[in-house]
């Protein structure tokens, strides 16, 4: 067992003992290390101002690089990665492919986003997983405006260099860290980061009032804007049983899988999935937060749950040794509640695959495409049988289904639209009116019945 946080910085050990383990990697590279190229702009994750790359090994032993944000990321959560900033970037007087093409294409203008989107264009160079436009939607310019940073993520491939060696000395350096699990103790904190599903479940049995820290894309708001002091942290990102995706059917993704790389699984259910996620906050939020987490967060407007509500995903939980299945539809008791026992916590999300034969859709309602929180959200299902499920985020204190308008469907489709007012009163806020929501609600149905519906049975209804 480890008293310490143990990671590379820029090629450089570093080995944590005596820090607050709920720091924000931002701060601490600011305000301790002096390296201030990363900017604090939003401090919620949202501008990408903060932008850094964390490098790790993968399960074959290979590297995966991750755009991530640094001001809502904890110091806790780096242990047995490599934190790269845009210092690191240049060599010698050379500057890195990212770096020489914004000059190039002229990317920058007042400069402050520029570092953020240097270390995006940096990620997407590293692993192509996303087209480029996704690859930069997490991060916000406000005086150069998209088409010369578009250019230059173009320019960049073109002056691609062979960074071989360099992965490969990387590698040696991330495969020397120590891969102990750590547990960490300062006068009013303590964290504990397990490498095994046991030593995690003793721990939370022992200690039922710790806070779950995964992605931290939301609990990292806790400290940056609500100025939480978050006193027992457990941080499941190194449990090997909660990093596993399982395909078949069910397909399993545990608990501290990334929603970027779930992405390809969810997507490959449907579609619609697919485009959902990509929609997901941005690249830096996919890569750290995982779906687990957002199902745990329990926000009325957390879009991947409208889609496991529709295909009737379950939860696997467990305590101590005990587990239990439960479905995503009994699991939220109210407004950010759960049925969650002390000491239990989420081990999988359990997504059933599509029948052949049956109907789906996947919608979401935003004032922006990329990187916006849901006025509505909403995902049908129509099996071969006939059985309906439809669920509706940012509708009510909860995602739920529409019971009455899934009863409703198969006497006619304004019958279904009709029973939505009685599954929902929704509220109005900023995002979106009331009226508005259950306008728009109905809508989807609609817009999901036309879409999918046999064209007899519309000849019917017209």
């Amino acid at each position: 067992m480890r008293a310490s946080i143990d990671f590379l910085l820029n090629g450089e050990r570093v080995s944590l003992a005596a820090e607050d383990p709920t720091r924000t990697l931002l701060t601490w590279l600011r305000e301790s290390r002096r390296l201030v190229g990363t900017k604090e702009g939003c401090a919620e994750g949202d501008c990408g101002a903060c932008t850094v790359v964390l490098a790790e090994r993968d399960a074959g032993g290979g590297l995966s690089y991750q755009p991530a944000n640094s001001c809502i990321l904890f110091l806790g959560a780096l242990d047995g990665r490599e934190v790269i900033t845009v210092e690191a970037l240049k060599r010698g007087s050379t500057l890195h492919p990212a770096q020489q093409a914004m000059v190039d294409c002229h990317g920058s203008q007042c400069g402050f986003c520029t570092p953020g989107f240097v270390m995006a264009l940096y990620a997407h160079y590293k692993d192509e997983r996303h087209e480029l436009g996704d690859a930069l939607a997490g991060n916000l310019c406000r005086c150069t405006g998209y088409q010369p940073i578009l250019a230059a993520g173009a320019r960049m491939q073109e002056l691609r260099k062979d960074e071989s060696a360099e992965n490969s000395a990387r590698a040696a350096r991330l495969a020397a860290l120590p891969d102990e699990s750590t547990l960490i103790r300062t006068s009013n904190q303590r964290l504990f980061a397990p490498t095994s599903i046991d030593e995690l479940a003793a721990y939370l049995v022992e200690h039922p009032r710790a806070t779950i820290l995964a992605g931290g894309t939301d609990l990292g708001l806790a400290v940056t804007k609500a100025h939480r002091d978050l006193d027992d942290v457990v941080y499941i990102g190194r449990v090997a049983e909660l990093k596993a995706i399982q395909t078949g059917d069910p397909l399993q993704i545990g608990a501290a899988v990334a929603l970027a790389e779930a992405h390809a699984h969810l997507g490959a259910i449907h579609a619609d999935i697919g485009e959902l996620l990509r929609r997901f906050g941005g690249a830096q939020v996919r890569a750290c937060g995982t779906l687990a987490g957002n199902v745990a967060n329990g926000s009325p407007i957390g879009d991947s749950m409208p889609v496991l509500l529709a295909l009737n995903a379950e939860l696997e939980l467990q305590r101590g040794s005990q587990r239990r299945v439960v479905p995503l539809s009994g699991f939220y008791s109210g407004y950010r509640k759960s049925v969650l026992q002390p000491g239990e916590f989420i081990r999988s999300v359990r997504v059933p695959p599509l029948e052949p034969g049956a109907r789906f859709a996947a919608y979401k309602l935003s004032k922006r495409f990329d990187q916006d929180i849901s006025g509505v959200c909403a995902a049908f299902h129509v099996g071969v049988d006939g059985t309906t499920r439809f669920g509706f985020g940012g509708m009510a204190a909860t995602p739920a289904r529409a019971r009455h308008a899934e009863a409703a469907y198969s006497g006619g489709i304004e019958a279904a639209c009709s029973a939505l007012a009685q599954d929902f009163k929704p509220l109005s806020d900023q995002r979106a009116s009331a009226w508005y929501r259950l306008t728009a609600a109905q809508n989807l149905l609609r817009k999901f019945h036309a879409r999918v519906a046999p064209r007899a049975l519309l000849e019917l209804e017209a």
